[in-house]
């Protein structure tokens, strides 16, 4: 079931939870250290880990809180909007869902990154990517229900982009790290 949304920050059975905050300045009503006031930091301190499972999670959170949902949505939607936040969503593990992922890291020429980015985000199964300063300088992660079609989509990406350096680089053991930002 969904709870109230606005473009960007849905609230699926409480399962979501904030990924990707990143420092931005020079936003109306908020200090100089990262774009935030104390109210915002509340706010991502509470549902980064502790995303309520209800029908109306940002209800839930308002209420925990003192404010009103609309001004937790309102504040979400800023902070998203200035690029602190990245996205909101739902982390699981693809094992429990009979689901496989693998860690990906290509070569990709200079000029070549935005768009081989974007080629790669056009998959459903990409979770994130980032660059790095290496000779492989794009990372990637991809969750799909085989490693079968997590490959056929790595040679699709190859095909496309030209880009024929790809490593596919799975877990062979498991080490699980709470990321909770005390903000």
């Amino acid at each position: 079931m969904m709870g109230r949304n606005m473009d960007g920050v849905d609230g699926v059975d409480g399962v979501d939870g904030v990924d990707g905050v990143v420092g931005v300045d020079g936003v109306g009503g908020v200090d100089d250290v990262g774009g935030m006031d104390d109210v915002d930091r509340a706010i991502l301190n509470r549902i980064q880990s502790d995303f309520p499972i209800t029908e109306r999670p940002f209800a839930a959170v308002a209420e925990d809180l003192g404010l009103s949902e609309d001004e937790v949505l309102g504040r979400l939607g800023r902070l998203r909007e200035v690029g602190i936040i990245r996205r909101i969503g739902g982390n699981f593990s693809p094992e429990k869902l009979g689901f496989v992922s693998t860690l990906c890291a290509a070569r990709v020429p200079g000029e070549k990154i935005d768009a081989f980015a974007e080629v790669v985000n056009r998959y459903p199964g990409v979770t994130h990517n980032y660059q790095r300063e290496n000779h492989f300088n794009v990372w990637f992660t991809f969750i799909a229900p085989s490693m079968d079609e997590i490959e056929a989509n790595i040679d699709s990406i190859r095909q496309e982009t030209g880009v024929l350096r790809i490593l596919n680089l799975p877990a062979t053991r498991l080490f699980k790290v709470r990321a909770h930002f005390d903000l």
